[in-house]
C-alpha cells in the first residue's frame, strides 16, 4: 500500500491488498479522480480516515444489455407513472445518495467528496440520472461517464423500485451510445440480482483500457421520458 504523492500517478494495480486497498493520500482534485478512474481506482474512504483508493478484485460490472428487469420491476415502469430523466438535478442525487448511505453504511460520501463530483460534473464528466413522480424527486443514481465506461457510484431510493428504474434508464441510455460496461465496483448480491457479474481484476482493467480508448466530448446530458418508454 502506497501514499501518494502530490503527483497523480498510482501504483500498477497489482501491488493492492487482497482487499482491494491500493493506495493512500493524496487529494480529489479533479485530474487526480480523473486519472484513478481511468486505470480502474476509486475513492472510498469516511470522514476519519485519510483518503482511501481501491481497486477490487474481482470486479463487478454490468453490462447495459445484460441487466436484468424483473416482472415486478417492469410492471412498476409501466404502472407507477415515473418518469427518469438525467443531469436534471445532480447536486440533489449526491446528497440523497449521502444521506442513505450516512444512515446505513456510515459516511462515505463526505462532503468533500460532494463538492468534488459536482465540479466533475460542472465539468461533464459526472452525471445522474434521477427518478420523478408527480414533480418529487423520489430516487436516483450518479457516475462518472469516460470513454465508453461509465462508473456507478451510488444510488438511492425513497420510494420502491426508484433507483431501479433510474438504473434501466441509464442502461438503456448507455446501450444505445455504445458504452461497454457499467463499473459497479464491488460485488454484493443486490446488484448481482440485476444481472451484474464478477470478473478479474486483470479482465477489467483490459476491457477498461479499450472502453476508456474512445474521445466522447465531455458534456451535460439532456434527456427524458416516461419510465414506461423504457420498456
Amino acid at each position: 500500500m502506497a501514499n501518494l504523492p502530490k503527483t497523480y500517478t498510482f501504483p500498477p494495480l497489482e501491488a493492492a491488498s487482497p482487499e482491494g486497498l491500493l493506495a493512500v493520500g493524496g487529494d480529489l482534485n479533479p485530474d487526480r479522480l480523473l486519472s484513478a478512474y481511468r486505470q480502474g481506482i476509486f475513492p472510498w474512504y469516511s470522514d476519519d480516515q485519510p483518503i482511501l483508493w481501491w481497486s477490487p478484485d474481482p470486479r463487478a460490472v454490468l453490462y447495459p444489455s445484460k441487466l436484468h428487469i424483473s416482472k415486478s420491476l417492469r410492471k412498476s415502469l409501466r404502472t407507477r407513472g415515473f418518469e427518469v430523466s438525467a443531469d436534471r438535478a445532480f447536486a440533489l442525487v449526491i446528497a440523497a445518495c449521502a444521506e442513505s448511505r450516512n444512515a446505513s453504511e456510515g459516511t462515505w460520501i463526505t462532503s468533500g467528496m460532494q463538492d468534488a463530483y459536482c465540479a466533475l460534473h460542472r465539468m461533464g464528466y459526472a452525471h445522474s440520472v434521477e427518478t420523478w413522480h408527480n414533480g418529487e424527486l423520489v430516487g436516483g443514481l450518479y457516475g462518472l461517464a469516460i470513454g465508453k465506461a461509465f462508473f456507478g457510484e451510488s444510488m438511492f431510493s425513497r420510494v420502491a423500485d426508484a433507483s431501479k428504474t433510474a438504473l434501466v434508464g441509464l442502461a438503456t441510455s448507455l446501450s444505445a451510445e455504445g458504452y461497454r460496461f457499467i463499473d459497479c465496483q464491488v460485488v454484493s448480491e443486490h446488484l448481482t440480482s440485476l444481472g451484474a457479474q464478477a470478473i478479474p481484476r486483470d479482465r477489467f482493467a483490459a476491457e477498461l483500457h479499450e472502453a476508456v480508448g474512445f474521445s466522447n466530448k465531455a458534456a451535460r446530458w439532456h434527456w427524458a421520458m416516461p419510465a414506461q418508454e423504457l420498456l
